[in-house]
C-alpha cells in the first residue's frame, strides 16, 4: 500500500451528500486521501469533480475496481447493494467500507467477513454515531455504576407521517424496511452501551395499513432479551402521534432519562446523588477515518468491526422472521 491510502467512494448521490462527506474526510485525514469517485449518474460525477477537481471519475463501477491506485473503498449505496458491492471491492483486493446498516441480513453480513478473510482484506462500516455526545455520554453513566444493574432499556425514533414513495428509502426491498433507517443507529448504540449477550429477537409489526402506497412497514417493535436479565424494547415508527424518549433506562438502583441536552439520572447508590443532571461529553480520541487509517498503517484495533455491525443486522432481520413466525429467534451466534 502506498505511503498515504488511496481511497475511493462509489455512490455520490445527491440525497445527504454523504458522498461528498466521505470524500472529505478522507481529504481532512493525515494519512489518506481521495482519489477517485464513482457514480452512475454523470452529472453526479461532474459535481464530484467540481467538489474534488484532482480525483478520477468513473461511471462503471468495473472500471472503478479496476483501478489499482484505490487502496481502499467506502461504499454509498443503497441498504441491498452494500453486500453485493463490498463483496465486488474486496475481491478486487481492495479494503471496504460501507454506509450503515451493513448490509440486511445476518448471511449476507457473514459473507462479506468471509470475503474480508479470504482477501486479506479490512472491512468495517461508517458507524459514525459511536462518536455521538449523547452515546458516548451514556455509555459512561452506564459503566460508573450509578444506576447499578441496567436491567430494562427503551428506546423511540417515531412519529407520523407519511414516507416518500418516490425515495429509495421507502421501498423494503431495498432499504430493508423501516427498521433499517434509525435501527442502524439506535440499536448499534444499544448493543455498545452494554456488555450483555443477546439470547433472542421478539418483533412486532403493522405491515401497510395506513401508508397502503409504501411498501415499507408502518411501525415496527423489537424486544431483544439479553443475559443477566436484560431486556430492551426499540420501536420505529411512522404511524406514532405519541413519541416517547430517545433513551429510557431503569437499573436496580437507578434510572437515566434524556432530555435535552443532558440525561437526568436518578440512583440510590451510596454517596451519589439521589438526581442529577449530566450534560453530553464527546469521545476522546480517534475519529472514524483516524481509526482506520491506524489499523491500517499502525495496527490499531478497528472500533467499528464487521462483527459488531453483524449484530445490529442480526437484530433487524430477527426482528422480521419473528414477527412472521410470532415467535421468538434465537440469536446465531456464529459473531
Amino acid at each position: 500500500m502506498a505511503d498515504v491510502i488511496r481511497g475511493g467512494v462509489i455512490g455520490y448521490g445527491g440525497a445527504f451528500n454523504m458522498g461528498r462527506s466521505h470524500a472529505g474526510s478522507m481529504q481532512n485525514t493525515e494519512g489518506i486521501e481521495c482519489v477517485a469517485i464513482c457514480d452512475i449518474d454523470p452529472e453526479r460525477t461532474k459535481a464530484a469533480k467540481e467538489d474534488f477537481p484532482n480525483v478520477r471519475t468513473y461511471n462503471d463501477s468495473d472500471d472503478f475496481f479496476a483501478d489499482e491506485g484505490i487502496d481502499l473503498v467506502t461504499i454509498v449505496l443503497p441498504h441491498n447493494l452494500h453486500a453485493p458491492v463490498a463483496i465486488q471491492a474486496l475481491n478486487a483486493g481492495k479494503h471496504a467500507i460501507t454506509e450503515k446498516p451493513m448490509c440486511i441480513t445476518v448471511s449476507e453480513a457473514t459473507s462479506m467477513i468471509e470475503s474480508a478473510k479470504s482477501n486479506g482484506k479490512m472491512l468495517s462500516v461508517y458507524h459514525n454515531r459511536r462518536w455521538d455526545q449523547d452515546f458516548w455520554t451514556l455509555k459512561g453513566i452506564i459503566e460508573s455504576g450509578v444506576i447499578g444493574r441496567p436491567h430494562t432499556i427503551e428506546m423511540r425514533a417515531s412519529g407520523y407521517g407519511r414516507p416518500n414513495p418516490d425515495w429509495w428509502r421507502s421501498v423494503k426491498s431495498v432499504s430493508g424496511g423501516v427498521i433499517y433507517d434509525w435501527g442502524a443507529h439506535y440499536i448499534d448504540w444499544l448493543l455498545n452501551i452494554i456488555d450483555n449477550n443477546m439470547i433472542n429477537v421478539t418483533g412486532f409489526y403493522i405491515d401497510n395499513e395506513v401508508w397502503t402506497d409504501i411498501s415499507n412497514e408502518d411501525h415496527a417493535r423489537a424486544f431483544i432479551r439479553f443475559d443477566g436479565d436484560l431486556v430492551a424494547d426499540v420501536e420505529f415508527s411512522q404511524i406514532a402521534k405519541i413519541g416517547g424518549d430517545r433513551w429510557k433506562i431503569l437499573g436496580t438502583h437507578g434510572a437515566i432519562q434524556s432530555a435535552d441536552g443532558h440525561f437526568k439520572v436518578w440512583s440510590e447508590v451510596e454517596n451519589q446523588p439521589s438526581e442529577q443532571e449530566i450534560s453530553y461529553q464527546g469521545r476522546p480520541g480517534h475519529s472514524f477515518y483516524q481509526n482506520i487509517v491506524a489499523h491500517l498503517t499502525e495496527n490499531e484495533p478497528l472500533i467499528v468491526t464487521p462483527e459488531s455491525a453483524r449484530r445490529v443486522v442480526a437484530v433487524m432481520d430477527l426482528a422480521e422472521k419473528s414477527a412472521k413466525s410470532h415467535q421468538a429467534e434465537t440469536v446465531p451466534y456464529e459473531f
